[in-house]
């Protein structure tokens, strides 16, 4: 375990990475004592950082809650981070490809809550309950921390790759359609890159979401009502590049696009 001294500096130095665009070397490397009880207090400490800048909490991103993100990055137990309301933009939006280090795409589904979900004995049935729509998304993933080598604890540290999230489409209620049949396909400059369907989130993935209301509990936290909970990547991560266009077509529920210049 690390001291506070030490977990406020690795803090500091990942907000001055995201400012820089310069990936620090790998937490695990030169903190080998450093957990993962450690790496969501560095986390902490950065989103003390963001709202003390004005930044305000929009709500949380689940990562690797699928077979496909554990397959691309080696790491065996979902993760969770916070979304900043500045971290959110609406499909067709235009990004600069410099403003992010080594960006991805994975196509996700997100959970607009109207009511508060707390654990430590939330269930599927009591995210259904508290969910006013369901939207299609992308996640751009971003990293502060050099990939190479990365474990859980560097990839937490680093609220869990969060760069920003896209949405668009057509929102649903969550009883509207069965949720783990939402299929997706996503294309770079029209040429399909990757598929999938959002049962590979840990079945259904409203399961990401009240994983994350019980993890919170144990801090004691909880999810609130307007929050915005990113469920976690069905498909692989797709790099992007200046010149790419993105699009993921989510089938009856409508395409979300974005283009990196």
């Amino acid at each position: 375990m690390l001291d506070h001294a030490t977990r406020t500096a690795i803090a500091d130095e990942l907000v001055e990475a995201a400012a820089t665009r310069t990936p620090v070397p790998l937490l695990t490397q030169r903190y080998p004592e450093m957990e993962v009880a450690d790496s969501y207090a560095v986390q902490n400490i950065w989103k003390q950082r963001g709202e003390e800048a004005g930044r305000v909490v929009a709500g949380h991103k689940i990562g690797l809650t699928s077979k496909a993100m554990q397959y691309a990055t080696g790491i065996t137990e979902p993760d969770y981070g916070v979304i900043f309301k500045d971290m959110i933009r609406e499909s067709g939006c235009v990004l600069n490809h410099a403003d992010y280090t080594k960006p991805r795409v994975e196509m996700e589904l997100a959970f607009l809550l109207k009511e508060d979900i707390e654990g430590p004995d939330a269930t599927i049935f009591d995210v259904l309950r508290a969910t006013e729509y369901v939207v299609p998304a992308l996640e751009i993933l971003d990293a502060r921390v050099e990939m190479a080598g990365r474990t859980i604890v560097d990839t937490i540290a680093d609220n869990a790759a969060m760069g920003l999230m896209v949405v668009g489409g057509s929102p649903v209620k969550p009883d509207a359609i069965d949720l783990r049949w939402v299929g997706g396909i996503l294309s770079n400059n029209q040429e399909i890159e990757e598929t999938g369907v959002a049962a590979g989130v840990l079945g259904h993935p409203a399961n990401g979401v009240h994983w994350l209301a019980n993890r919170l509990s144990e801090h004691g936290d909880k999810l609130r009502a307007g929050e915005i909970i990113l469920a976690g990547s069905f498909t692989r991560p797709m790099w992007v590049q200046p010149g790419s266009t993105v699009s993921a077509d989510y089938g009856q529920l409508g395409v979300v696009t974005c283009q990196f210049i």
